[in-house]
């Protein structure tokens, strides 16, 4: 795999697009009137080639979030390919994109993207981790680029800045989702458990802001990202008594959280909330899995099988990936970027983000909306039950919330 440093481009040209369109084709042609995005039109129009636009995909290649940016990575290919209709252009500009690998540090992060800006990219994606986005988005204000931040949960994102917008969800939506599983919470004492990390801060002040807001008093337990041993914090949670343990967690210790979780009786004591992750962490509830409420942002499935969904579930396969809880987010991600080069401009930011702002489309869970006042993207959420154990667990969907019933406020933006 060659080097960050030198990173890994990605030409869709007429070859690799011979190759691909083979993949998806017929879901595709499909799924191409419901979905929602540009460069239908535009794709064959114009004859003869332009000049390729560049974009740059600053992710976790590797790294404690490398599962993640893994599947937004397969997520954004197959939403590429979709979204231009397997031709890998739009408006006749070839998309040639650009992968650089930040392993989840900011500062490593922040220098690819200025090598990328100097170079004359003025499209930037990715960001897994939220340090991460946080540091980006000043960045791409700083240098009037369109940044779309992808699977990074804090809610600091959102309304952060003009040339910023997000392909994920963010933390207050997953905690609008956790709420309509709590019943009243008037009187009832909330701990949150999770990393002292920008996305375990994210997760305590959405819990304060919507449950407290509803009469809850709500605590936070955090451990350091790097912790090995979580059996003391498992019990700081149990002795806290609470009516309600909502689990933020993120990266490779989940299991051993889990496992703390389990042998410290604190999913025997209460309610206990979180968010469905990956497929990969099925398993690692063992038999507690039915003693945990979950709330998700998407499974495969999840999206009810609309075309979209379909679409960007039969490319993953058939390219040999696997989708995912954040698969969604890349293929999002491509659709936006097409959006914003096909009705704005390649080289003016300002247009691009205009075509960006009040956007709704169809994507992988349903109907979407980019919001324009602080370009939250509003969106369907998902509550889900796990059930059997081991490799043969599996999520059900337990309800669909439209993306008007776990709408975060607005929020005013800066810049």
């Amino acid at each position: 795999m060659p080097s960050s440093a030198q990173g890994t481009r990605n030409t869709f040209t007429s070859r690799s697009i011979r190759a691909f369109s083979l993949l998806a084709a017929g879901a595709l042609l499909a799924g191409c009137a419901a979905a929602g995005t540009a460069g239908s039109d535009s794709a064959s129009a114009g004859g003869e080639d332009s000049a390729p636009v560049k974009v740059g995909m600053v992710y976790s290649r590797t790294g404690p979030l490398a599962a993640y940016g893994k599947q937004y990575q397969e997520g954004f290919t197959a939403g590429l390919d979709y979204a231009t209709h397997g031709t890998g252009k739009v408006a006749g500009h070839p998309i040639e994109v650009t992968e650089q690998d930040d392993t989840g540090d900011p500062a490593k992060a922040v220098a690819e993207a200025k090598s990328l800006i100097g170079k004359g990219y003025k499209i930037l994606a990715g960001s897994t981790d939220s340090g991460v986005a946080l540091q980006m988005a000043p960045l791409a204000a700083q240098n009037r680029v369109l940044f779309i931040s992808g699977t990074a949960a804090t809610d600091a994102v959102t309304g952060v800045n003009a040339y910023t917008f997000r392909s994920g969800r963010q933390s207050y939506q997953d905690i609008l989702t956790a709420g309509t599983m709590l019943g009243d919470a008037k009187g009832k004492k909330v701990t949150v458990l999770s990393q002292n990390s920008a996305f375990g801060q994210a997760n305590v002040a959405a819990v304060k802001a919507v449950l407290g807001a509803q009469g809850a008093t709500v605590g936070s337990v955090l451990a350091p990202p790097s912790a090995g041993d979580l059996t003391p914090f498992a019990r700081q949670v149990k002795a806290g008594k609470p009516d309600l343990v909502f689990v933020a967690w993120a990266g490779a210790s989940a299991p051993a959280l889990w496992t703390a979780l389990d042998q410290q009786g604190v999913l025997d004591a209460g309610k206990v909330v979180t968010g469905l992750a990956g497929t990969a962490s099925y398993p690692i509830f063992g038999g507690a899995g039915d003693k945990v409420s979950f709330l998700a942002h998407y499974f495969p499935g999840a999206g009810g099988g609309n075309p979209v969904e379909t679409a960007m579930l039969d490319s993953i396969t058939k390219a040999g990936g696997t989708p995912d809880l954040f698969s969604p987010d890349g293929f999002t991600a491509a659709q936006m970027i097409v959006r914003a080069i096909e009705s704005g401009s390649a080289q003016d930011t300002g247009a691009m983000v205009k075509a960006l702002e009040g956007w709704t489309f169809e994507g992988p869970k349903g109907s979407e909306q980019v919001r324009a006042e602080d370009h939250a993207l509003l969106q369907p959420m998902f509550t889900a039950k796990l059930t059997g154990t081991g490799a043969a667990a599996k999520p059900e969907l337990a309800g669909s919330l439209a993306m008007s019933a776990v709408t975060p406020p607005a929020t005013k933006r800066a810049g």
